[in-house]
Parts: structure tokens; C-alpha cells; sequence
């Protein structure tokens, strides 16, 4: 992986050097937002319904990189449940990291559920060392269900999920290197709701046509949010943009 600007010298970055890029500002007081995605060269976020195909080497290990930068994982119901989401397990290079970094030794995975869609058997909450956040609305069902099964279970709105109060709830738990890794709905309310400090988005060599959505969705704003080119990688054919608020 090789750096094209700012500092295009065509040497390899070290893991330093990638942890250096990615991680969070230090001291941080409130929950700090750094979005994750892939997308096609026509802006396919999936091919066959998943973005494991969009992927490379070089992007799976920046995108384990910032899971083990981070306090939380944020994801959308949708999401997790069609990328087989469970929760994080160690391994070496994690622990090392996270121990250095003066982080816990795993995140927990917050899911943002308006309905509370998340069942008891899920593998977030099946398969997990470290219990979920499910943030929903009161309006929705079946929440006992979860919290017996060792799910933490928020309540952040009457009829929808209020995206502040998600954020507000992890501050209030200390956990404020926030990694959101979409689905396009959840990161277009966090574009709406104007909470989206960083975004690193990976372009991936394909082009895929289909009927595939984009990386955001949501309202139209009345003005669009400015962001600022921290950064850009090279994998073999893959780039890897880092923008910042």
C-alpha cells in the first residue's frame, strides 16, 4: 500500500503509518464519527446484495485497521444482518494494539434498529464476548426478548431512532472513537443530522451496473456538507480516500 498524496514518495506504508492515518484525535470529549465504506468505480455499495465482493486485501486490512481503533462498531439493523454480523474476537495484533492504545480488549457492535428487527438468535448476541447495543424507538416490539437474551437494549426515540441520542447514549458510556460502517440509510441520517466527522472510502476497480443503491440515503439537504481530502492510498488497483470534516 503506498501513499499518493500527500506525501507521494512510492514507498510501502508501514502499520504504523496506516494507524497513524486512521486513528482518532486524541483527548476526544464527545463521540467522534468515522464512516466507513466500499464502493464500485460506478458506485455500486454491493454486488449480489453484499460488499464483500467490492473488497481487497489492501481494504480488509484498513478495515480491520479502524475496528481496532475504535470504541464501538455502529451499523445499521440491515446491514449486520446481511453481512452476517457477530461479534468482534481477539487476536494478536487487536490485543497488542487496543492494550497500547489504552483501549478496551474488544468494542461492543451498537445496532441502530428503529424497528428492533435484531432477534434473540442472532450472532451478534449468540456469538459475541461482548454484549450489543441495540438502539431503538419505543414504538417497536419484541425488546424484552433481547434484553433477556444479553442484549443492551436503548431506547432513543418514540416512533424512529433519534441519531443524536444514539450519540449522546455512547458519550455517556464513554464511548466516543465511534466507527460507523453504514448501511447507506444509517450513514444518510448521519449526513442529515450533519454528526459525520470523518469518512475513509475505499473505490474499488469494478464496474458493476445492477440495480445496486449508493453508499448514502436519505433526505435531500438544503445544503451539502463539505469535506476535505486528508489522504490517498494505493492497494494494486484499489484507492483509498480519507476525507475529513
Amino acid at each position: 500500500m503506498q501513499t499518493l498524496w500527500p506525501d507521494p514518495d512510492g514507498s510501502e506504508l508501514s502499520d504504523t503509518a496506516l494507524e497513524q492515518l486512521y486513528d482518532y484525535p486524541a483527548g476526544l470529549d464527545r463521540p467522534f464519527v468515522q464512516v466507513n465504506f466500499v464502493s464500485s468505480l460506478d458506485g455500486a455499495v454491493t454486488v449480489a446484495g453484499r460488499s464483500a465482493e467490492l473488497s481487497g486485501p489492501g481494504d480488509q486490512k484498513v478495515f480491520h485497521l479502524q475496528r481496532d481503533l475504535a470504541d464501538v462498531i455502529l451499523v445499521g439493523a440491515t446491514t449486520a444482518l446481511v453481512e452476517r454480523y457477530r461479534g468482534l474476537k481477539p487476536n494478536e495484533v487487536r490485543a497488542e494494539r487496543r492494550e497500547r492504545l489504552g483501549l478496551a480488549p474488544l468494542p461492543p457492535i451498537a445496532v441502530v434498529t428503529g424497528k428492533c428487527s435484531v432477534t434473540p438468535d442472532s450472532l451478534l448476541i449468540a456469538d459475541t464476548l461482548v454484549p450489543p447495543i441495540l438502539f431503538t424507538s419505543e414504538a417497536a416490539p419484541g425488546k424484552e426478548a433481547l434484553t433477556d437474551a444479553g442484549a443492551e437494549v436503548v431506547i432513543v426515540g418514540d416512533e424512529h431512532v433519534d441519531l443524536n441520542l444514539v450519540l449522546a447514549e455512547l458519550g455517556k458510556r464513554g464511548l466516543n472513537r465511534v466507527n460507523c460502517e453504514g448501511g447507506p440509510r444509517l450513514f444518510g441520517g448521519m449526513i442529515a443530522a450533519n454528526l459525520v466527522d470523518r469518512l475513509n472510502l475505499t473505490m474499488s476497480p469494478l464496474l458493476t451496473a445492477g440495480d445496486s443503491g449508493r453508499i448514502a440515503a436519505g433526505p435531500v439537504l438544503a445544503q451539502a456538507r463539505r469535506m476535505r481530502l486528508a489522504a490517498a492510498l494505493r492497494d494494486d488497483d484499489f484507492l483509498m480516500l480519507a476525507y475529513r470534516r
